[in-house]
């Protein structure tokens, strides 16, 4: 090292420990952070040091360390802003989906959970059975009918229409199997 850049580095370390102590406090007063506030003053420091030369000869050092410690502690606030409203957001967004997971647990029931399947499994079932079958069951179960008014409609007699809706409800039994027994252990708890 030459005389200068030892002149220059005992300068610099003169200047950085002169203003150290009340510009960190001066930065921490407001960012609240002791890391961030010494990051602040380095940053002015440095910044100050890499533009001296260019700098008009009567700067006020301590008056331009002091404006660019404030606007960087600008900057850090309303970048800590803008993080903090993200993340209130963010937090709004989850508790919104909380409370809907939350809300439809409550509204959900069994029947819900098994009803459109079990429906696709009856329309499918009723699809594949003889029409006549197919027929008395819808009667029977979808339009209410009693068994006498069904075979009256038909023009059979009440033992055949008995015969059809017990023929579909076996079939049905055994495709329902699977949901008719995780029915009965929950109603059994």
């Amino acid at each position: 090292m030459d005389g200068t850049e030892n002149r220059d580095s005992g300068r610099f370390t003169s200047l950085y420990e002169r203003y150290r102590e009340p510009f960190t406090r001066f930065a921490n007063s407001f960012v609240r952070d002791a890391v961030v506030s010494e990051n602040l003053f380095v940053d002015a420091v440095i910044d100050y040091w890499q533009r001296r030369d260019a700098l008009p000869a009567d700067t006020n050092v301590p008056a331009y360390l002091l404006a660019a410690i404030r606007n960087k502690a600008l900057n850090y606030l309303r970048a800590q802003r803008i993080r903090s409203e993200v993340s209130n957001e963010m937090m709004r967004q989850a508790r919104r989906e909380l409370d809907f997971r939350i809300a439809s647990l409550e509204d959900f029931t069994m029947q819900a959970l098994f009803s459109s399947e079990i429906r696709e499994i009856v329309r499918k079932t009723l699809d594949e059975l003889p029409a006549q079958s197919r027929r008395i069951f819808e009667m029977s179960r979808f339009e209410h009918l009693r068994n006498a008014e069904i075979a009256a409609r038909l023009k059979i007699s009440p033992k055949t229409v008995e015969f059809h809706i017990s023929r579909v409800l076996k079939v049905l039994r055994v495709r329902l199997k699977d949901y008719l027994l995780a029915l009965l252990i929950l109603f059994l708890r």
